[in-house]
């Protein structure tokens, strides 16, 4: 399996693609609220991507509908936008992707329509802690499983199942390349991340079991038990003595700095 290793100045050209798409996500942080609809969010994105010069990787790839995905309440990952319309206290993931001068930044983020109920927001700070301490631990010479574990090991302790369907992947030039990221796995097991290597890790945290099915639109996957699902994504680099995460919040990120 070849992994890309990219030098420092793809990592400029990975920085400013993933910017834009943190620039993006901050913009909808007060935007998300009871009575619109999924679709109104998948329009004000677009309309900020361009306002950018920057495309969303995600539209007609592999035939995707469209340029976001929108994933509420049970939905796990890959929702579509629609007419659907948020509730007081549905819980929301928005998963972007901006593609710009031939890099790709990906990343997405929990949102609240309302106020969320007691459960949802334990699930919402454990699975963005989790992605915190996973990225936390990079560095040249540690494992794929060592990432893997760090998620799981923390999500199982606080109750809730980490979703083995899905994973992190390799990203850069192309918006999915290797290597897989799993968000469970054992310490000291699978590849050695060395310095250049850039990917994703985006964990899935359920509220009850881990397991999923996708709705007969080929890309909706839902928990099988209908439980809250939660998702918070980034994109990172390899460095030589540590890592740089692309998809940085200044706003909101506030314990990655």
């Amino acid at each position: 399996m070849s992994i890309h290793q990219y030098n420092l100045e793809d990592f400029k050209k990975l920085k400013k693609a993933g910017e834009i798409t943190s620039q993006v996500l901050d913009f909808l942080e007060d935007k998300i609220k009871p009575g619109i609809s999924t679709n109104y969010i998948d329009e004000i994105c677009v309309k900020f991507l361009k306002s950018k010069n920057a495309l969303s990787a995600p539209l007609l790839y592999k035939g995707f509908p469209k340029s976001i995905c929108t994933s509420v309440n049970h939905v796990v990952c890959h929702g579509i936008p629609s007419e659907k319309i948020l509730n007081d206290g549905d819980i929301v993931n928005i998963d972007i992707t901006s593609y710009v001068d031939g890099f790709h930044g990906d990343s997405s983020r929990m949102y609240v329509a309302g106020t969320p109920s007691v459960k949802a927001k334990k699930l919402l700070d454990v699975t963005y802690n989790s992605l915190v301490k996973a990225i936390k631990i990079l560095k040249p010479g540690i494992t794929l499983g060592d990432i893997g574990f760090e998620i799981q090991s923390y999500v199982e302790q606080e109750g809730f199942s980490v979703v083995r369907d899905f994973c992190g992947h390799g990203i850069g030039k192309l918006f999915h390349e290797e290597p897989s990221i799993l968000h469970y796995g054992k310490p000291n097991q699978g590849m050695k991340l060395k310095e250049g290597m850039v990917f994703t890790i985006e964990p899935m945290i359920n509220a009850g079991n881990y397991e999923t099915k996708v709705l007969n639109d080929g890309w909706t996957a839902v928990t099988k038990d209908k439980s809250l699902s939660a998702q918070f994504e980034h994109t990172v680099g390899i460095t030589n003595n540590g890592y740089e995460v692309f998809t940085l919040s200044k706003k909101y990120d506030k314990n990655l700095h």
